[in-house]
């Protein structure tokens, strides 16, 4: 993690995650970790950080979905 905003900014995709979803941040986290999508934000921050952080929770909607998650 080159990049110091790289954690708050996963963070604040996790928290928006979970406000989305009506989910406890925890519970957002572990369904992100088990679904790649914390992988995801980890390797595609350079560009994910470009885009709005609901644009972010998209992403990971589509990513988790394709991965087996099945929250929509």
């Amino acid at each position: 993690m080159n990049d110091k905003y790289k954690i708050p900014y996963i963070n604040a995709c996790i928290r928006a995650f979970a406000r989305r979803f009506s989910l406890s941040v925890r519970s957002a986290f572990q369904y992100l970790y088990r679904f790649d999508g914390i992988a995801f934000l980890d390797e595609y921050y350079s560009s994910e950080h470009l885009q709005s952080i609901d644009d972010a929770v998209e992403d990971l909607i589509v990513l988790c979905n394709k991965n087996g998650g099945q929250l929509l």
